[in-house]
């Protein structure tokens, strides 16, 4: 008899198990990739990105709105602001000095991009990483457009960067790490690719303290149309595991039952019900974390005293 009374060797239930996880990771994939190419072509024909919105409409307020100011509106392309899903501005709240190399992971219509990339200079150079074919065209079109010579838009996953080890000054992202199904992974490759002492400093949606599931189901699928937002305690340890120091999670946005009152009654939730459930619990942030500084060898017995 198995070792687990069932006939099936534990080896096969950690192989289905895998299986299934990978099918999982799989098919979400795949939903992030349809919702942002539609978006992106939304925006090509004259709308707005923001979950089936019209140019006129804002479904996702107060998520998307209002976090660019006029200034910055007026320094890139319009589609490329119509294009952003993002939960916040990491360009605003993030250290970029001139010289540094920015990577931008699910650069979508490339917002970001080309804000980092004024900011490094000439000097310096700011990369976007998208999987989505649509958002890449849209994104070269918004470089053109803006006229900068120091951006790169890559196709790829964040979950396996294509990048060197060691080769950038900072990892921004807006709203995207929240998507992904393999968030150890996403920061594994975050760490590998930044050089020693650089800086992960992202915006993303993050929940705070406990909720029943069904409850952070529904707000999460309001706050992200499609999201899988980490607990702000497990996003530290998920840093810290792999291997980041500095770790700093500073709310932006504190989004309450109202905000989402006409999205959870179209799912038939009672909102005024399960207000205490949400009230201060879903939330985007600014998480900032370093990469720590490459240690020195010792090379003579003082040096280790």
């Amino acid at each position: 008899m198995s070792p687990t009374g069932t006939g099936i060797e534990p080896d096969e239930i950690q192989a289905d198990e895998i299986r299934t996880n990978a099918n999982q990771a799989t098919a979400i994939k795949e939903i992030v990739k349809e919702k942002y190419g539609q978006a992106a072509l939304r925006v090509k024909s004259g709308g707005s990105s923001c979950c089936g919105a019209t140019a006129s409409t804002a479904c996702c307020d107060p998520i998307t709105t209002n976090l660019y100011d006029a200034s910055e509106a007026g320094e890139i392309p319009e589609e490329a602001l119509l294009a952003s899903l993002g939960c916040g501005n990491p360009t605003a709240l993030a250290k970029l000095n001139a010289g540094d190399i920015v990577l931008d992971l699910g650069s979508g219509g490339g917002i970001d991009v080309l804000l980092s990339a004024k900011r490094v200079g000439p000097t310096g150079k700011a990369y976007g990483l998208d999987m989505t074919d649509e958002m890449l065209a849209l994104a070269n079109e918004n470089k053109r457009r803006a006229a900068v010579a120091n951006v790169e838009f890559l196709k790829g996953e964040i979950e396996n960067i294509p990048l060197p080890d060691n080769s950038v000054d900072v990892i921004i992202s807006n709203c995207v790490i929240n998507l992904s199904a393999d968030k150890d992974g996403v920061l594994r490759e975050a760490f590998r690719v930044l050089k020693p002492g650089g800086r992960f400093a992202v915006s993303d949606v993050v929940t705070r303290g406990e909720m029943l599931p069904e409850i952070r189901q529904s707000v999460l699928a309001w706050v992200g149309c499609i999201a899988g937002a980490l607990e702000e305690n497990d996003y530290r340890n998920k840093l810290a595991a792999a291997g980041f120091d500095k770790i700093e999670i500073e709310p932006t946005r504190i989004y309450r039952a109202e905000d989402a009152r006409e999205f959870l009654v179209g799912q038939g939730i009672d909102v005024d019900a399960i207000a205490p459930q949400v009230e201060g619990k879903f939330l985007s942030a600014f998480i900032r974390a370093e990469k720590p500084e490459a240690k020195q060898s010792c090379c003579a017995p003082t040096c280790c005293s």
